[in-house]
């Protein structure tokens, strides 16, 4: 009877045991099923963060290439006269992304409108001034000092389409607040500026000469 009852008194402990293990995994369940439902709950806020952030960007993609679209083909209308240019924006979606492809478009005397990469089809008076007004653009949107750079930058520009250049480049300077720093052996250029400076070297010193105030 002893050894009965002291079988019987190990199964109660060790069916305390079972039980509060049994409790013990209860609650680590119940716990871990919550932090699964407030992780799902996370993840699908994340998800609709992460598909506003796409539309926003995707948005501002849009409305970038309309502002490119705009200011190339000002441009280009008032730089290359003698030709009838415009530049459009191609919008298309690559890998869930929005890709912008700009297409300068030529409407000719007869009628007929063709289209491509400036680069391959317009060559490199249109390629370069296209250039210029990109960084003018990327300038602006992104907030950065509004100052542009230009060594030598013009000089595949074709002569007769140099001092449209420079007026236009002075236009847009008036109406952005842009300063424009450019270094040119090019006399179209000095006479556009609104200060320009002779740089000389002698005895290995670089001197500065204003020459001219337009």
């Amino acid at each position: 009877m002893a050894l009965l009852t002291a079988d019987y008194d190990d199964l109660c402990r060790d069916l305390a045991r079972t039980e509060a293990l049994r409790d013990a995994a209860q609650k680590a369940l119940s716990h871990a099923n919550r932090q699964v439902m407030v992780l799902e709950a996370e993840g699908e806020v994340l998800d609709r963060v992460a598909d506003l952030f796409r539309t926003l960007i995707d948005r501002e993609v849009v409305d970038n290439a309309k502002t490119v679209e705009s200011l190339l083909t000002e441009g280009l209308q008032a730089i290359f006269d003698d030709l009838d240019l415009s530049v459009r924006s191609q919008i298309d979606i690559q890998r869930g992304k929005v890709a912008v492809d700009l297409i300068t478009v030529q409407k000719q005397a007869d009628g007929t409108v063709t289209e491509g990469s400036c680069t391959d089809a317009y060559g490199g008076s249109v390629a370069t001034v296209e250039s210029v007004l990109l960084r003018i653009v990327v300038l602006n949107r992104r907030g950065l000092r509004p100052l542009l750079l230009l060594d030598e930058s013009l000089a595949a520009v074709a002569e007769h389409y140099v001092p449209r250049v420079g007026q236009f480049l002075s236009m847009l300077s008036e109406r952005m607040g842009l300063d424009v720093l450019a270094v040119s052996h090019n006399p179209s250029l000095v006479e556009a500026a609104t200060s320009a400076y002779r740089i000389s070297k002698k005895d290995g010193k670089a001197s500065f000469r204003k020459i001219g105030r337009a």
